[in-house]
């Protein structure tokens, strides 16, 4: 397989993966319990009134006739029009809302790492001794805790019991409301860091490269930075940069447990008022983003790997 026709099989790829996405979520929320005129009008509204508000919101249309209407938002860059915030678009609202949850997830990433790399490395060059049972413990750890039981419970300990950390809701936006937050997010990522550090750097310290270069004399720093890490970080930086789009997913549930403003509370909100071209809206762009980062890794591998052009 030449070069180019790589990179437009997964570009292609990538855009069969987002229509399907956008298809697959359209279907899915116009067949959710619940009318979103009821939630908008009550049960007190007339049958005029709501014959009127279903026609101005375009939900008396065939479901292939809204689809286009849905597809048409997609290309005009509007998403639609919000129920509940008219005349506002959803591209607006999500616009608004992006800003907190990408620093959330930059900042959770970061704290994944900052974790993970001595963690990773330390269970490498212990191999089966004590720092390596005890890295691997806290790797357990972090997988075996949901991020909906830990939120709660840094909450209690360290914003409830010892005040160091604003409770929910006081400092949402601030600096301080980002590190519990984050810290949530962020673990079970450093335990799948950890472990693919762990995994990959003791491959390439077991190469024929690295054992001559400790057979010459140098020290485990040396080997360990100039052999070492560069080598083994490439597949483990690519998961990592993968893993962003899974943090914008988890941002909903974080968001909602610590009150913060975003992405994820934008569509709680607009899931329970039923506000259906919210709902798709941020549903579209996170499956946007995800694809987007995995796209760009897919073309990095396909300029630096010769093995694209044959695969």
């Amino acid at each position: 397989m030449t070069r180019a026709r790589y990179f437009i099989g997964r570009v292609l790829r990538a855009w069969l993966t987002v229509a399907f996405v956008a298809t697959f979520v359209f279907g899915i929320v116009h067949f959710l319990p619940g009318d979103p005129v009821d939630v908008i009008l009550g049960d007190q509204a007339t049958a005029e009134d709501r014959e009127a508000l279903r026609h101005a919101l375009h939900l008396d249309e065939s479901l292939p006739r809204q689809f286009g209407r849905f597809v048409s938002s997609i290309f005009d860059g509007t998403l639609g029009t919000s129920f509940r915030r008219h005349p506002e678009t959803v591209a607006e609202l999500i616009a608004d809302a992006m800003q907190p949850t990408i620093l959330l997830a930059l900042s959770s990433l970061a704290l994944a790492w900052a974790i993970a790399l001595p963690l990773g490395v330390l269970a490498a060059e212990s191999r089966g001794g004590p720092g390596d049972r005890i890295a691997m413990f806290f790797a357990a750890l972090g997988l075996a805790i949901p991020n909906i039981w830990l939120g709660p419970l840094l909450i209690l300990v360290f914003a409830v019991k010892l005040g160091f950390l604003p409770i929910p809701g006081d400092d949402a936006s601030g600096a301080l409301g980002l590190v519990l937050p984050s810290i949530t997010l962020g673990t079970s990522l450093a335990a799948i860091l950890t472990r693919q550090i762990r995994g990959s750097l003791r491959e390439v310290l077991d190469q024929a490269y690295v054992v001559a270069a400790r057979a010459r004399g140098v020290g485990k720093l040396g080997v360990l930075l100039k052999h070492g890490l560069p080598n083994a970080l490439l597949p483990v930086l690519t998961l990592g940069a993968a893993q962003l789009g899974a943090l914008l997913s988890g941002a909903v549930v974080a968001e909602k447990i610590f009150e913060r403003p975003g992405l994820g509370t934008l569509f709680l909100e607009a899931f329970f008022a039923r506000d259906l071209p919210v709902v798709q809206g941020c549903v579209l762009v996170i499956a946007t983003i995800y694809v987007s980062v995995n796209l760009a890794l897919d073309l990095v591998y396909g300029l630096v790997d010769p093995r694209a052009e044959v695969s």
